[in-house]
């Protein structure tokens, strides 16, 4: 080989030197820049969206709020506040009835649907609604010995019901669900709590849906209160005149003990 072909052949293997290298010192740097940007985000818990992200478990899924699965009974407010719920409704001729009651006094209750009904008369459930209340789902078909039913049975009543309701209020979550008569099951409370319902119970059963007379209604709330802040009203399964004449009542001398109202518990305070 003559001086010039050594001389061409030596630029050509220091030029593919130089191209290992800068190849070699490219990877290192998007190796570095990916390890830093893990690190970054591993430091502040997040991925894109601000969604919490494991790095090694691939795209994350979106955050929520745990829902606890517990019974819930305590005010929002504590203190002295107190939760008024309404079941069965929403019914053309009370519901109406007792948001009048409720907006009189200024109260904000928890009404729990059946789902079917909420579903006929949407136009009901967008006003309590409007008016600031909380719904709750009370499933499809007030099954009261649901507890011993199939637990597909129960996850289609629940959910159903949530559907239903929301898509009357017109997007409007549904934040609670209550079992027909108490009926609860920890497979129930489950599948609420998934879908993020908080399971909601009661303290004061006033028994007005076997109208047992504005007095007694009213009499229970004031010797059963101590048992705890949740009371539990129906503006729907008959006629609930009593319901609405008690409520009268009621709301204001709960106002006279010093109480205030609010919303059950959702999460943990």
């Amino acid at each position: 080989m003559g001086l010039k072909g050594k001389y061409t052949a030596h630029i050509a293997v220091a030029a593919s030197a130089v191209a290992i290298s800068l190849a070699a010192w490219g990877a290192t740097a998007l190796t570095n820049t990916e390890a830093a940007a893990r690190t970054e985000a591993g430091s502040q818990g997040t991925g894109p969206e601000g969604r919490t992200q494991d790095p090694a478990s691939g795209p994350p899924p979106v955050s929520t709020v745990r829902m606890p699965q517990g019974i819930a009974h305590a005010a929002e407010a504590g203190g002295k506040a107190v939760n008024i719920t309404i079941d069965d409704g929403p019914d053309p001729q009370w519901t109406p009835k007792v948001l009048e009651v409720l907006r009189e006094h200024n109260v904000k209750a928890v009404f729990c649907m059946v789902g079917p009904r909420a579903k006929e008369f949407p136009d009901l459930v967008k006003q309590v609604v409007a008016d600031g209340h909380r719904l709750c789902d009370h499933t499809t078909s007030h099954d009261t010995g649901m507890d011993k039913k199939p637990v597909a049975y129960q996850k289609q009543e629940i959910l159903d019901a949530k559907r239903m309701i929301e898509e009357a209020a017109g997007g409007a979550k549904v934040e609670y669900y209550r079992a027909p008569g108490g009926a609860f099951t920890p497979e129930s409370r489950r599948i609420a709590a998934e879908a993020g319902m908080r399971p909601l119970g009661w303290n004061v059963d006033t028994k007005d849906f076997e109208k047992p007379g504005t007095g007694a209604i009213v009499g229970t709330v004031k010797s059963e209160l101590s048992n705890g802040p949740t009371i539990l009203f129906h503006d729907g399964g008959g006629d609930r005149g009593q319901t609405v004449e008690a409520l009268k009542q009621v709301l204001p001398w709960l106002k006279e003990q010093g109480r205030t109202f609010s919303f059950p518990v959702r999460t943990t305070p």
